[in-house]
């Protein structure tokens, strides 16, 4: 609770009505305020949330932050009637020249969680929801009392949340730490999305330690250049809004964020111009992590990947930059679990598994996976290489997003796929054969060059039929990728979202293939 005369010093601005007026949060969601909440009335690219103040001013809301063109909308719109001339009277608002800009501030004001829980943020293209699993499964371990924030779900001491945002809005957010201290969470692991920097999602909230993982193309729908995308990102690597960093430089960008970080700074990568260094065997799930000191520490990744150990490693360095010790690190770093659901996650079938291992000729190994940019996709796939006589990718591309970054999924694909099967993500409302078209001509270009493993191509515009296809037609020590939707449980074709999880849909071939006990067919 914070009464509007404390929030000035925050927000400075031009205050209308009491200024002893009390707040006991902060939404700016209309739909969502009650009455003794600050109601955020934000310009929009669409419509000015003052819009809906009116109504909510009459239903009881008598506290408003917003901008001169708001506070205009809002004294025209109760202007004329004496009643809510009345009621406009009653109403205390702070008028700030950009109220999204200082949203953030307020809310951790009101709310009171500027420096609790203690917050470590992973910022990143790939690997930012791996790398959070992982530190909290490592701090589970340790007995700690943990939370996560992000693209798959928000987790609080164990209760689960679904996610709208890979970062929520600032109001939702200092909301969401608010009950983080009211259960009692000492630790919560958070991505922090280009997106949510950008857009101040997370003002007022401060990390003791923030990670890099990589950079790649992705989004520039929204951030127009990989230039303007990079520093986005490196908005979390100055003292606003944390102490210090963990950087991966296993690319020519993480070198460039530790250039330009303004906070104290470790590397982390596998050779000697890093500080901390992994020592790893490719395809080995145990490895080594070398500090500055001459200590080490052992560990084991829990999923999948050599990427993942990666990973792994960035959160466990980002846990002893927090103040864990390395030998707490050590004594569970090859016996802590996580599970990330939708990334690089083995599909079991449903309920009668000792069937299935019972036919252990019959069924392919199935992975269904986050992978939706042309890094992401080419890691997944040289991961699987190993321990597969053939692979084989089901992916596509969603509409209305990053257009650029299609043809180079197609190549990575090519390069390391077997087979393809080409399919729809989430077309929205761009037309889905065009979107496969844009994905088959870098599937082309490489072909053409020479460059391609591809030997087989199939176009199945409908994903389930595409998923059921290729594990019926895999033969059993193939591996099938469905690659690009994860832990999603919709897909959005036109502006409609109907229920479709890979998962289920994986899940449910496998059993009818199963059910039939007919080995599939070698694509060759």
């Amino acid at each position: 609770m914070m009464r509007f005369s404390q929030l000035l010093p925050i927000a400075p601005g031009t205050l209308h009505g009491d200024p002893e007026t009390e707040v006991t949060g902060v939404s700016h969601d209309s739909r969502a305020v009650s009455p003794g909440q600050l109601y955020a009335a934000l310009p929009g690219a669409n419509v000015h949330g003052a819009k809906f103040a009116p109504e909510l001013i009459r239903a009881g809301v008598d506290a408003i932050l917003t901008d001169d063109a708001g506070w205009h909308l809002i004294t025209e719109a109760l202007g004329t009637d004496e009643a809510d001339r009345d009621l406009l009277a009653g109403v205390t608002a702070l008028i700030v020249e950009a109220p999204r800009a200082v949203l953030g501030f307020v809310s951790g004001a009101v709310y009171g969680t500027t420096s609790v829980p203690e917050l470590i943020g992973v910022t990143g293209t790939n690997g930012k929801t791996t790398t959070t699993y992982l530190a909290d499964g490592m701090l589970a371990a340790l007995g700690h009392r943990t939370a996560v924030i992000g693209t798959v779900a928000i987790l609080i001491a164990g209760d689960t949340v679904p996610s709208v945002r890979t970062t929520p809005e600032a109001p939702e957010l200092h909301a969401l730490f608010a009950k983080m201290r009211a259960a009692e969470v000492d630790t919560c692991a958070m991505e922090v999305s280009s997106h949510a920097l950008s857009q101040h999602r997370v003002d007022g909230a401060h990390f003791s330690v923030a990670g890099f993982t990589n950079l790649s193309q992705d989004h520039l729908d929204f951030h127009n250049t990989m230039e303007e995308y990079f520093e986005a990102k490196a908005q979390l690597f100055t003292r606003t809004f944390s102490d210090k960093a963990v950087i991966v430089v296993e690319d020519e960008w993480g070198e460039r964020m530790t250039a330009a970080a303004q906070v104290p700074v470790r590397t982390l990568g596998r050779d000697e111009r890093s500080q901390w260094r992994i020592e790893h065997t490719p395809g080995v799930s145990d490895f080594v992590l070398h500090l500055d000191d001459g200590e080490s520490i052992r560990l084991r990744s829990p999923l999948p990947g050599d990427f993942n150990v990666t990973n792994t490693a960035l959160a466990a360095s980002m846990l002893i930059e927090a103040g864990v010790s390395a030998e707490e690190i050590d004594a569970i770093g090859r016996s802590f679990v996580a599970t990330v659901p939708g990334r690089m996650e083995i599909i079991d079938v449903s309920g009668p598994r000792a069937l299935s291992e019972s036919h252990p000729d019959i069924l392919p190994r199935a992975i269904v996976d986050y992978s939706h940019t042309p890094d992401a996709i080419a890691k997944a796939l040289a991961t699987l290489h190993a321990d597969s006589d053939e692979l084989i990718i089901v992916f596509g591309a969603g509409g209305d997003r990053d257009r650029g970054k299609r043809f180079g999924m197609g190549q990575a694909a090519a390069r390391e796929a077997d087979v393809i099967v080409l399919t729809d993500d989430n077309p929205r409302t761009e037309d889905p054969d065009t979107i496969r078209a844009a994905i088959r001509q870098g599937i082309d270009a490489e072909v053409d060059a020479g460059r391609a493993r591809v030997k087989k191509i199939i176009e199945v515009p409908d994903r389930g039929a595409a998923i059921d296809e290729a594990i019926a037609e895999a033969d059993a020590s193939a591996t099938v990728l469905i690659a690009g939707k994860g832990h999603e449980t919709g897909q959005t074709v036109g502006t409609t979202v109907t229920d479709f999880d890979d998962r289920a849909r994986t899940r449910s071939a496998l059993s009818m293939r199963l059910g039939g006990a007919q080995p599939g067919k070698v694509h060759r």
